[in-house]
């Protein structure tokens, strides 16, 4: 079975350049903003990066739940599988233009968990 080890997390906030600073200056996590996307990145040393996202924004960011996102080679492969193991397709497969694609799904317990496939050089 392949790896899908965390790769990306984010974390919703009221206001997320003042949450990014709040890290930023407790824990020293560097702060990048992607002007695109209005997307506030954080990388940690030695952990998986993530980004601060505004509550309720996206898909449906909601305070308290930090959804973390996990590699895989095939995002709609991987939502295939969590349902027919009892999970629920949250976000289908979903393009990041010049990045990537992720999805969201629920898990059975009701987690919300987002898989993400990088890269652009072929079709998914």
């Amino acid at each position: 079975m392949a790896s899908h080890p965390i790769v990306h997390a984010e974390i919703p906030a009221n206001d997320p350049k003042a949450a990014g600073k709040f890290y930023h200056e407790v824990f020293g996590w560097a702060l990048q903003l992607d002007e695109t996307f209005d997307y506030l990145q954080f990388m940690a040393e030695g952990g998986p990066g993530g980004a601060f996202v505004k509550i309720g924004d996206g898909p449906g960011y909601k305070a308290g739940e930090v959804i973390m996102y996990l590699a895989t080679e095939d995002v709609a492969a991987s939502l295939a599988a969590v349902e027919a193991h009892g999970g629920k397709t949250v976000v289908p497969q979903t393009e990041i233009p010049g990045m990537g694609w992720f999805g969201i799904f629920s898990d059975p317990s009701g987690n919300r968990v987002g898989l993400y496939a990088g890269g652009m050089n072929d079709e998914r």
